[in-house]
Formats: C-alpha cells, structure tokens, sequence
C-alpha cells in the first residue's frame, strides 16, 4: 500500500518540490498552506486517509508549524504520526521548541532530494 505524506507550507513552489521528490520516491502526497489549512484538510477528509507523515514549515500565515504540531500531539489520531520540520530556521532554540511540541525531526531547506528521502524513510520505518 502507497504511503501517504502530508506537507504543509505557504510557498506554492515550495510544495511543487516536495511533491515532485515525494512522488518520485513512490509516495501519495497531499498538501496545505498553513497549520489552519491542514487541520481542516484532515478534519474534513471523506475517505478517512490518515497521513503516514506530516512534513510542515514553522513561518506560515494563520497558524505555523508549531501550533500545527502541538494541535495534531493534542488529538489521539494523529498522537503517533511522525512530523518532520522542513524550514529555514535551523537555531537550536526553534529546533529544542519543535521537538517539545512533538516533532519527530527537523530539516533546513533548502532541502536536498536525497537527505529529503532518507529522513522520510527513517521515520517511516
């Protein structure tokens, strides 16, 4: 069965590279804009399809990455879904901040394809 991923990031080209190096690597995607998008995304998806990994960027309009990653921790559902950080933040400070609210990894963007994929295949594990 084809994993799903989930990316969550403002930029639309963003979006188009992660969904391009996903989808090469074999993998379902779906995207959202922001935390707000994403938390509706899943609320509201018919066919009941439970993300296998969530990949979010921190600075985004209406709600950012750790409000998303600390809102998905709160719901039982989503408690065990990985969640990887992709952002151009990389303090040690934001990083300690992430993996409180729940975050499984982190990697700085720009993203190369290749790290991309190993660091999805190990938490997909």
């Amino acid at each position: 069965m084809m994993q799903t991923i989930l990316t969550v990031d403002d930029s639309p080209s963003m979006r188009a590279l992660l969904r391009n190096a996903l989808a090469g690597e074999g993998y379902a995607v779906t995207s959202a804009v922001d935390g707000v998008d994403a938390l509706e995304r899943l609320e509201d998806d018919e066919d009941g399809v439970t993300p296998d990994l969530v990949i979010t960027d921190i600075n985004m309009p209406r709600m950012d990455g750790f409000g998303l990653i600390e809102a998905l921790r709160a719901q039982a559902r989503w408690a065990n879904v990985p969640i990887l950080v992709l952002s151009t933040e990389f303090s040690d400070e934001k990083k300690a901040r992430a993996r409180s609210a729940g975050a499984t990894g982190w990697i700085v963007k720009p993203f190369d394809p290749v790290k991309l994929s190993a660091a999805v295949r190990r938490v997909l594990i």
